[in-house]
């Protein structure tokens, strides 16, 4: 059961993804977890009339492989949930699932990035707001 904290895409099972071994390749999971990242931070607060988070830089992946997926008509779920918020860096989690298996947890540290200055910002005040409505240590 998905909390309400959570932010949750649905990403399609592509063809593409699978490999050798009859399943998602381990590599094809960073896309997933980059079209979650995609559809959190920029086309919902964009479809809400907000505004988009303006320079963002994955710093760090973490990834656990629960268990294999393979090729199927249904979706599964991204559900992201932010749990550490600093000044320049946040740390958002991931699950990739559907209703009765988890395949992967994953963790990413975003940092906040100033793109023609090519360093480190502050997270604006509109972003903290946003990333406190996914904000949760579960």
């Amino acid at each position: 059961m998905s909390d309400s904290r959570r932010h949750v895409f649905l990403r399609a099972v592509r063809f593409a993804d699978i490999d050798s071994q009859g399943h998602v390749n381990n590599v094809r999971f960073l896309d997933y977890l980059e079209d979650a990242r995609l559809e959190m931070f920029h086309l919902d607060l964009h479809r809400e009339g907000g505004e988009v988070f303006s320079g963002l830089v994955v710093a760090r992946h973490e990834i656990d492989y629960r268990r294999p997926l393979t090729f199927r008509a249904d979706p599964v779920r991204v559900e992201s949930w932010v749990t550490e918020i600093n000044p320049v860096k946040f740390v958002l989690a991931y699950e990739i699932l559907d209703d009765e298996t988890v395949f992967v947890r994953a963790r990413s540290v975003l940092v906040a990035y100033d793109v023609e200055k090519a360093r480190p910002r502050r997270l604006e005040q509109y972003e903290l707001d946003y990333l406190e409505r996914f904000h949760t240590t579960g």
